[in-house]
């Protein structure tokens, strides 16, 4: 019960009587990110212009000041943090207003005479508290389903490539977060894809159901490229040139068989 007085007129809200069986929560996905900034750098940016609702270091960083692997809540859940931009996944737009978003400390390094970056891996320890705070945002969000954890390149093809090649997504999987496919179904697809593969517009459809925001023109365009290369990243990393190939059309129609 909770009375409020407002210039003499009282206001009683019962929050106990009764309540009601139809709800859901907000928040439907989980966002992955990297801040390609050190510890020091991300602090500023996501304080001030930008923000996530969490922010896990690294202790190889040297701006790190901090003796031990901390996680850093920069946002509580309940509010919208500004770390998706313009986003898509599924039928959902605006992902900022559905989601908790994650940056970790990691820094792709350029590539000497070349556009290219560098990945090095994540680190172990880093990973490892990364996983439990993923385990702990999911008991918490029961509608962020295993297809609801993405990269911010998943849901940003055309903007973004982190978390990147590098990131272990089936590591998270193995222990119990995100989604992954299954090898024997793979196997099955690769065979039946050895002479030709699906048209352009039937792969196109099956990332759409599997959640990414493509439009589906029947051609190989700029925005499948984007977007195959963002699914290549997340699942086939040793090809992420968004070019299609026969274990990446594979994969897909094995996750889409697997999760839809």
């Amino acid at each position: 019960m909770i009375a409020i007085n407002k210039g003499g007129i009282l206001l009683v809200i019962d929050d106990s009587s009764y309540r009601s069986l139809s709800y859901n929560s907000r928040i439907r996905f989980l966002v992955v990110h990297y801040t390609a900034i050190n510890f020091v750098e991300a602090v500023a940016a996501l304080t001030t212009n930008v923000s996530a609702h969490y922010l896990l270091p690294c202790l190889e960083d040297s701006s790190y000041p901090f003796p031990d692997l901390r996680t850093f809540k920069l946002v509580d859940e309940s509010q919208r943090a500004w770390h998706a931009g313009i986003s898509a996944w599924e039928d959902r737009v605006n992902i900022n207003d559905q989601s908790i978003g994650i940056e970790i400390v990691y820094q792709p390094e350029e590539r000497a005479n070349s556009a290219d970056l560098d990945f090095p891996d994540y680190p172990t320890d880093q990973i490892k508290q990364l996983i439990l705070l993923c385990k702990d945002i999911l008991q918490r969000h029961p509608d962020i389903t295993p297809t609801r954890v993405v990269g911010h390149s998943d849901i940003a093809p055309d903007r973004k490539a982190d978390p990147g090649p590098k990131f272990p997504w089936q590591h998270l999987y193995l222990e119990g977060v995100g989604a992954w496919y299954n090898p024997e179904t793979v196997e099955y697809y690769q065979q039946q894809f050895r002479k030709t593969l699906p048209s352009v517009m039937e792969v196109q459809q099956k990332l759409k159901a599997y959640g990414y925001p493509i439009k589906l023109t029947g051609v190989e365009d700029e925005q499948m490229r984007q977007v195959v290369n963002a699914f290549q990243m997340h699942f086939n990393p040793e090809s992420y040139y968004g070019q299609l190939d026969i274990k990446t059309v594979a994969v897909l129609y094995a996750l889409v068989d697997r999760y839809f």
